[in-house]
């Protein structure tokens, strides 16, 4: 137990000192190196978090509201066979091609799933990427503000790009199985855009002083 003990710092002192002198020798790189490691596991982790949401939120609040048609603006279109409306806020009612059961995993039941988990996810990033991440001290509540705008329009950009493909994934994949394409495709164009909005809103180092 002591050998373990002895080894684990003798390895965490061996990466502190690589780290230090890269830190010392590229001071710009290696804090770029450090944002972007800490953005990049915080992100991933309310992404899974996301992802447990938007799968078993819509079922625990059934089949009426997965069977209720919420869209906006409701376009019709015809992609690889796939019949559809296209919207930018709100999704399909899902239904069984076959018996025309409707489906847990569209309509107003996904659409509260996903603008609820998606949500939650920002109120746990919102302080692990400004105090661990960037290690900013300027004002919370502009910053919120800021972060909150950019959410709500960063949001709309994936629903309407999601509902492009989505109708025609779930005519042919598992409603699990889309839904990991939703959290990461969401995710991935969400995190490269979020990292450069950070950077703006997030200053690093004390806050000005009057």
């Amino acid at each position: 137990m002591a050998n373990t003990a002895a080894n684990d710092s003798g390895i965490k002192g061996k990466w502190m000192k690589i780290w230090g002198d890269f830190e010392e020798k590229h001071p710009k790189l290696a804090k770029w190196v450090y944002q972007i490691f800490y953005f990049f596991v915080f992100s991933m982790g309310v992404t899974i978090f996301q992802y447990l949401v938007f799968t078993f939120m819509p079922g625990m609040l059934g089949i009426g509201l997965a069977g209720t048609e919420f869209m906006w603006p409701q376009v019709e279109m015809h992609i690889f066979g796939v019949d559809f409306t296209w919207s930018l806020l709100g999704y399909n009612v899902l239904t069984d091609p076959e018996t025309g059961a409707v489906l847990i995993g569209g309509g107003l039941g996904y659409f509260i799933s996903y603008e609820v988990g998606s949500f939650l996810a920002q109120c746990i990033n919102f302080p692990l990427q400004r105090n661990i991440t960037f290690k900013s001290h300027g004002n919370p509540v502009y910053q919120a503000i800021w972060y909150f705008i950019a959410w709500v329009v960063i949001s709309l950009i994936c629903n309407g790009f999601n509902n492009l493909w989505m109708p025609i994934a779930a005519a042919y994949v598992a409603p699990a199985i889309y839904n990991i394409l939703v959290t990461f495709i969401t995710g991935g164009v969400s995190m490269v855009i979020f990292f450069f909005v950070f950077k703006i809103i997030f200053p690093e180092g004390e806050a000005k002083k009057e």
